[in-house]
């Protein structure tokens, strides 16, 4: 469902809901081409296993979240930026972002040239955005974009079109970005969390592509989300695996569909319109109608979902959160 509940059984990454990556967004601004909006969606507002709300907390602050960017084709990056969360005694979060270029960028930790620091999270129904210099940074809760039939995919794939996301929150971190900043035309993106609770940086989630994680790692799920892109060959025969069973495709069929899911990674040229999966991947894409198909082998084709109609026009883009969430009830 997406990459949301991507870790063990349809839970979260390391027991933690703040950690679960669930959605890359990328697309040129719109009115402005010369600009690119990405978007890191992680920690859904509610859990199906086990089921029920998660914290009002929106970012863990032992974590790193990271968006990668390759810019040579070999899925290893050379760009990234890192979003650190600090709290106050009174649960008020605020985020630092950080931009690292060269080989500091495929490693971890707190390097890089500070672009935004010390700024708000947007924990209630404000929208507080921050501009410096070219760019444009948002963090907090907001209305979860992506629309899914998550019970009928529980259910052996019935849908029967009610969207599971409609009245879900999600807590978003949104770029805008330069697109000289982002090094050549062609790109390859991915997004990361890491937990840092034992001291030590260890990831938690990554992704680029919907729905791949929680539907075909399966029992190498742990293993597929320590791994980086540029090792994602060792996967094939997993994601085969599990095409085969789900789709009835024949092991040499399945192994080439397996084939062109990876390297986990979004591929964008910002000097194009995003459409998914060739190009970035716009808000609005139907990104469940084109797994689908891929995953059963043409037996379903859709979840009879569409898009929500709460999207912003302008930053950050993705629309206001069902729920309000004060800064005192989330220290509580």
């Amino acid at each position: 469902m997406s990459h949301h509940y991507s870790g063990p059984d349809f839970g979260f990454p390391h027991g933690d809901a703040r950690l679960d990556f669930t959605d890359l967004y990328a697309f040129p601004k719109p009115v402005d081409a010369s600009k690119s909006i990405l978007i890191m969606n992680v920690h859904p507002s509610v859990g199906v296993n086990p089921q029920g709300p998660t914290t009002d907390v929106p970012f863990a602050t032992d974590a790193l979240y990271e968006l990668k960017i390759d810019t040579n084709g070999d899925a290893v990056a050379d760009i990234a930026y890192r979003i650190r969360f600090t709290s106050d005694k009174g649960g008020v979060q605020t985020a630092t972002l950080r931009r690292v270029e060269g080989a500091q960028a495929a490693g971890t930790g707190d390097d890089g040239q500070v672009i935004v620091e010390g700024v708000p999270v947007s924990t209630g129904m404000e929208t507080r955005v921050t501009e410096a210099d070219d760019y444009r940074f948002f963090a907090g809760w907001r209305g979860d974009p992506f629309f899914f039939d998550t019970l009928g995919a529980l259910n052996n794939l019935q849908f029967t079109g009610d969207d599971y996301f409609a009245d879900k929150d999600v807590c978003s971190i949104v770029l805008e970005v330069r697109n000289s900043a982002l090094g050549s035309k062609k790109m390859g993106l991915w997004a990361r969390t890491l937990d840092g609770a034992t001291g030590k940086w260890v990831q938690a989630d990554r992704g680029a592509r919907s729905n791949q994680t929680p539907f075909l790692a399966g029992e190498q799920n742990a293993a597929y989300l320590a791994a980086e892109p540029a090792g994602d060959a060792h996967f094939v025969p997993v994601f085969a695996h599990a095409l085969e069973h789900t789709g009835g495709y024949t092991q040499a069929e399945a192994t080439r569909v397996a084939g062109t899911l990876l390297p986990d990674v979004l591929n964008y040229d910002p000097m194009r319109p995003a459409a998914y999966p060739d190009n970035g991947r716009a808000l609005s894409d139907d990104v469940v109608d084109f797994f689908l198909p891929l995953l059963t082998n043409g037996k379903v084709t859709q979840d009879k979902v569409g898009p929500h109609k709460d999207l912003l026009a302008s930053f950050p883009y993705v629309g206001p959160p069902h729920k309000a969430r004060s800064a005192e009830k989330v220290a509580a």
